[in-house]
């Protein structure tokens, strides 16, 4: 089978950023499957590239995008990667079947123009509720543009063979359109291969400016509006005279220069902004640290998240702070690997550092739970299920 996967966003393991379509277009291959990504990328000169990583034909469609865009500007990157990836998506041969990975919600349009005017069907798979994210979070105010977002969401989804929704919360919203029989979900997922506890790199401590004998906190993944992590260095700030605390950022994101603006301001020097890493320097550098804290904006519509990090922390075999009063703070509480502070309150965050560190039988239990509970959730069993549910689509449509 032949088929299409539009992913605005794909990257690779040797690149800074989530790698899931990378392991199920693995997994699609492993099956005897071609697989076509059309993506975007900044760097090229030209305006399309094509190349073949590791079995997959990656065709890269020049669409400048950076996670620092103000909102208008990431719409006009949403707009002009639809554009392009349907023209482009229009002129492939003999393509058997479609996969749309969204955000942003404008990647089911390709999917939807080549469903309407060639027949191919094609799976959409729902990485955050859009428009009800930028609804909540104020980035679309227009109730003319908010009414017709909806009427494209609803057109997307009803068009589609089948859903995959990365959160329970994600398929609650999508559920609401009447759509039971042709829903799944499937979280991100923990990579155990390559997120793993094992000694500490303290050569690279030294390199990266660290300390070497520090209590170290991290957040990594995107510095977004969406992440909320001024609460993150307002608890830093409450543990600016403690030396034995580090506060340890990877990533990037809109919210970046004005978060570190911030640090200096408060004259922060327990918080450290390291930069963007590909996956297999970011696995060293969580190893380095203790606790991950992951990160949101108090919005009901973000408990529905399925983070990146969350999964790769569970991996790395470490207790987890969330702030999240969704389906991740279940999780963490069920399984005992970590616990759930309140957003708004940055004292909460504090105590449960200094529990950890003062507890270490609790610690060392909460790190022992975090890695078993990664390999329920192992990119080997959940780039199964998807693949399956491809395959089951491919023998229904045939029948």
């Amino acid at each position: 089978m032949k088929i299409l996967y539009i992913h605005q966003y794909f990257n690779t393991p040797s690149e800074a950023g989530g790698t899931r379509s990378y392991w199920m277009a693995q997994k699609l291959l492993e099956k005897g499957h071609t697989v076509t990504i059309i993506t975007s990328s900044s760097q090229i000169n030209k305006k399309i590239d094509i190349k073949n990583i590791n079995g997959i034909n990656v065709i890269y469609l020049r669409v400048p995008y950076s996670q620092k865009m103000n909102f208008i500007r990431r719409l006009q990157s949403f707009f002009n990667f639809m554009i392009k990836s349907t023209f482009y998506a229009f002129k492939l041969k003999n393509i058997d079947l479609i996969i749309a990975t969204s955000t942003p919600l404008t990647v089911g349009f390709p999917a939807l123009v080549l469903n309407k005017l060639k027949k191919i069907p094609f799976v959409f798979e729902v990485r955050d509720l859009w428009p009800e994210v930028p609804i909540q979070m104020g980035g679309l105010k227009s109730k003319f543009l908010q009414k017709l977002a909806i009427l494209f969401e609803k057109k997307i989804y009803k068009n589609s063979e089948h859903i995959i929704a990365l959160s329970p919360g994600m398929k609650k919203g999508i559920l609401k359109y009447e759509l039971n029989e042709k829903v799944s979900v499937i979280p991100n997922m923990s990579k155990n291969s390559e997120f793993w506890p094992r000694k500490k790199n303290i050569q690279l401590t030294e390199e990266l400016g660290l300390k070497e004998n520090s209590f170290k906190v991290i957040h990594f993944g995107a510095l977004g509006i969406a992440n909320g992590v001024q609460t993150i260095i307002e608890s830093a700030k409450l543990l600016k005279d403690n030396n034995n605390i580090e506060f340890v950022f990877i990533g990037g994101g809109a919210t970046e220069d004005k978060i570190i603006k911030l640090c200096k301001h408060y004259r922060l020097e327990n918080v450290n902004f390291l930069g963007r890493f590909p996956m297999i320097k970011t696995s060293e550098i969580v190893n380095l640290c203790d606790i991950s804290v992951v990160s949101f904006l108090d919005l009901p519509i973000l408990y529905t998240n399925s983070p990146n990090k969350l999964f790769d922390s569970l991996s790395a075999g470490k207790p987890i702070i969330v702030n999240s009063a969704g389906w991740t703070k279940e999780l963490i509480e069920k399984h005992n690997c970590g616990f759930y502070v309140n957003p708004n309150n940055p004292l909460e965050l504090v105590n449960k550092i200094n529990y950890l560190i003062e507890d270490k039988e609790k610690f060392n239990e909460m790190s022992f739970n975090s890695r078993k509970l990664a390999k329920k959730y192992d990119k080997s069993i959940l780039s199964e299920k998807f693949a399956n549910i491809i395959e089951q689509i491919t023998v229904n449509l045939k029948n």
